[in-house]
């Protein structure tokens, strides 16, 4: 699985650093640092969960 980060839609919300900020890091303005990443077995849910919570849809999710 992949997850997908569009910073064009992103307005900093900070969801997905809340669910799991090791997984989404921020940069200095508050931007996930990610632009796309393997998300390991274990933070499949918290992936998910992020994707669910982000409220600009900048996030999205790709299994392979």
């Amino acid at each position: 699985m992949k997850i997908r980060f569009d910073r064009s839609k992103c307005q900093a919300h900070g969801q997905c650093h809340g669910i799991n900020p090791e997984l989404f890091p921020l940069d200095d303005d508050g931007y996930p640092t990610l632009t796309e990443s393997v998300v390991e077995s274990g933070d499949e849910q918290d992936a998910r969960s992020a994707v669910a919570a982000c409220p600009e849809d900048a996030l999205t999710l790709r299994a392979d």
